[in-house]
């Protein structure tokens, strides 16, 4: 029996580890052990989630919590040294490209233990993102790379990784999406909050780069202000935009939209809810990029790079960096019904998670 470790700690991460865990849970001759290092930790950021998701307590919780990236970061190595070092896992399997992410895989490599990492080669390019330095380091130390575009393979390669530890899988995001759809449909979101299908927009917004200047993050609201003039727009916020904003003395000019509806962040299912039945989402998000392609539903990246750039080549995105005015004006198009019909990337096909496990279960 070979015991594997998956790491979570965040709320992107949930998503992506659910389909992997329950497919080996099934899976003979693999233990998987849940371990959630607390880096989201409430309950609108990870209960929530594992309910609705159908993950399984965690087997490990460590409870690290927020602070800097340096603070976390530190946290996340020693406690995830100690369960290591304790329970020594055959594998570990990580996700995404958090705090928790990079710390999992260092840990293990200085241990001589095998790492996993699912959403490998993912680029950007912009190393002022903090998770395209935590992407760097843990490609540089995992032993198997599971790809979910062409894109990640030419950055591996590039990179220097050995082609027969590159495998593209798909998406392990789109194995959730489609195996909670039909449980989506059934949300009453919409009816609570007073939308009617494909008459809003749906909003959010949480990267430093664009809530943690004061400029920048009025000249987004200007935006809104204007979009929200033609379609209502709801707006999930984080728990660090809404800091951000009462921070930089926006409140008043966020009370002055009487069309743009502030809510708490929302759950898997609600989300997926809003998410399908919008006219338009804007984001800055990097797996609503994804999954905006897959629902067939337009994207507006406010952004000016992506590290999912298949989601702009064959998908429903487009990047539009913080420019008010694209904004505004790619956001009218897709209102106007002016905007890219996308398709579905390959292997996007709700079986990922299964190519995973059997890629591992060979190997490990």
């Amino acid at each position: 029996m070979k015991k594997v470790f998956n790491i979570v700690g965040a709320r992107p991460n949930f998503m992506k580890i659910a389909p992997i865990h329950k497919r080996m849970q099934a899976t003979a001759g693999l233990v998987p052990v849940l371990v959630h290092t607390g880096q989201h930790y409430d309950g609108a950021m990870s209960k929530v989630f594992f309910e609705e998701l159908g993950l399984p307590e965690p087997d490990i919780y460590l409870g690290v919590g927020s602070g800097s990236h340096g603070e976390q970061t530190g946290r996340l190595l020693v406690e995830l040294e100690k369960v290591m070092v304790a329970d020594r896992p055959d594998l570990v399997v990580v996700v995404g490209d958090v705090n928790s992410t990079m710390a999992a895989a260092i840990d293990a490599a200085k241990l001589g233990i095998p790492v996993a990492h699912v959403e490998a080669g993912l680029r950007s390019f912009d190393r002022g993102m903090p998770e395209e330095i935590n992407r760097i380091v843990t490609d540089a130390l995992s032993d198997l790379l599971f790809v979910s575009e062409d894109s990640g393979r030419e950055n591996l390669l590039h990179e220097g990784a050995r082609a027969d530890r590159i495998h593209f899988v798909g998406n392990v995001m789109i194995d959730s999406l489609l195996g909670h759809k039909a449980r989506a449909e059934t949300s009453t979101a919409l009816a609570r909050i007073g939308l009617d299908r494909k008459r809003y927009a749906l909003v959010t917004l949480h990267r430093p780069s664009n809530v943690d200047s004061s400029e920048g993050l009025r000249s987004i609201l200007g935006a809104l202000a204007r979009i929200q003039r033609e379609v209502p727009i709801v707006f999930p916020i984080h728990p660090r935009t809404r800091k951000m904003i009462e921070q930089y003395g926006l409140g008043e000019l966020v009370a002055s939209m009487p069309d743009l509806y502030l809510i708490d962040p929302q759950g898997y299912l609600d989300f997926l809810r809003l998410m399908m039945d919008a006219s338009v989402v804007l984001t800055d998000s990097g797996g609503i990029q994804e999954e905006t392609t897959v629902l067939g539903v337009p994207c507006v990246t406010l952004r000016d790079n992506t590290e999912r750039p298949v989601t702009v080549t064959l998908g429903t995105n487009t990047l539009v960096g913080m420019d008010p005015e694209r904004i505004v004006s790619a956001a009218f198009e897709a209102l106007n019904g002016h905007c890219k019909t996308g398709k579905v990337p390959p292997l996007w096909d709700g079986h990922a998670s299964e190519r995973i496990v059997e890629l591992i279960t060979n190997q490990v």
